[in-house]
This record gives structure tokens, C-alpha cells and sequence, in this order.
């Protein structure tokens, strides 16, 4: 467990909060006398974002729509 003043604390917090939500446990001192912890309550978070599928939400809310299709989003792209 690492620790952190709390001075650092109030100067880092995003630093801090970051760490946190990836999982690690940070021990609060104040004059080098530890008095608290401070660690994350569930899970750590996912690095990895995922999108969502814009496809099936495309279908769902325009049911009558033509689909796609995907030599026209090559044009789009350029890479015709």
C-alpha cells in the first residue's frame, strides 16, 4: 500500500483519484502519522472503452431505413 500526505492529496487529486479507481489503496498521512485509507469501493474500472453498436441502434429506432451498405461507407472513407 502506498502513501500519501495530505498535502499531496489536495494538490494531486486527480492523480489520486485515478489511481483509485484502477484499484490500488493509498494510506493518508498527516506529519508522517498515518490516520486514514483511502481505496476503491468495487471493482476496478476497465481501461478499455467500449463503443456501443450503432448498427442495432440504427435498426431499432429506424426500422424502415434502407441499411447501409458498405461500399457506400468505402466512398465515404475514401478508400474507393
Amino acid at each position: 500500500m502506498n502513501s500519501i500526505t495530505v498535502a499531496d492529496l489536495r494538490n494531486r487529486f486527480a492523480d489520486v483519484s485515478t489511481a483509485i479507481r484502477h484499484g490500488e489503496k493509498l494510506l493518508i498521512t498527516m506529519r508522517g502519522v498515518p490516520f486514514a485509507t483511502l481505496a476503491p469501493l468495487g471493482k476496478p474500472v476497465k481501461a478499455k472503452l467500449e463503443w456501443p453498436d450503432r448498427s442495432a441502434w440504427r435498426a431499432r429506432i429506424f426500422p424502415k431505413a434502407a441499411t447501409m451498405d458498405s461500399g457506400i461507407l468505402d466512398y465515404d472513407r475514401g478508400e474507393t
